[in-house]
C-alpha cells in the first residue's frame, strides 16, 4: 500500500513524467536495486527512451530497432517479461551488451507494459552480476500498470 500511495502523490505532481519517474526510479532501487533504469516506449518496429537514469550512456530519446529480435519477439509481440541471470542472457537479448557490462551491468529484468492486448513500452532495469532472479521480476511487473498512461503518451513524454 505505501508504494501505491508513494506513486499515486508523484502522478499528481505538475511536470509530469519526470516526478513520476523519478519516485518510479527510487521505488524499483529500494525494492530490487538496479544501476540502470529505462523506459521504453514501442513505436513500430523501434523503442524509444522516455526515462534513462543514466542520460550519458543511454539519453532520452534514444531509439532502437527491437521490434524483429528475438527479445522483441518474446516481450513486444508475446507480451512476456525477460530475466537474463547473466552475460550470456543479455549478449542473447542485446547487441550493446559490452557497454552494459562495462557499466557494471550483468543482469536484465524486462517487462512489457501492456494495453488492449498490445505490448506499449517495457521497464528495464540492469543490475550487477547475480542481481536479479524470479522474485525481483515478480516485484517489478506488479508496477506495469502505473506506466499505462505514460505509455499511451508515449515519446511525448520525453
Amino acid at each position: 500500500m505505501q508504494h501505491e500511495k508513494r506513486l499515486y502523490e508523484a502522478m499528481q505532481k505538475p511536470g509530469q513524467p519526470a516526478p513520476f519517474f523519478q519516485a518510479l526510479d527510487e521505488l524499483f532501487q529500494q525494492e530490487v536495486g538496479h544501476v540502470l533504469f529505462t523506459l521504453l516506449a514501442v513505436e513500430g518496429e523501434e523503442v524509444v527512451r522516455i526515462y534513462s537514469s543514466d542520460i550519458e550512456h543511454y539519453p532520452v530519446s534514444g531509439r532502437k530497432p527491437m521490434g524483429d529480435t528475438p527479445w522483441g519477439r518474446h516481450v513486444i509481440d508475446e507480451k512476456k517479461s525477460f530475466l537474463a541471470k547473466d552475460m550470456d542472457g543479455l549478449k542473447w537479448a542485446f547487441f550493446d551488451h559490452e557497454l552494459i557490462a562495462s557499466l557494471g551491468g550483468g543482469t536484465q529484468i524486462n517487462v512489457p507494459v501492456v494495453f488492449n492486448d498490445a505490448c506499449i513500452g517495457t521497464i528495464n532495469l540492469t543490475h550487477r552480476p547475480g542481481g536479479y532472479d524470479e522474485e525481483g521480476l515478480a516485484k517489478v511487473e506488479t508496477f506495469a500498470p502505473w506506466l499505462v498512461p505514460y505509455f499511451l503518451q508515449g515519446a511525448a513524454c520525453a
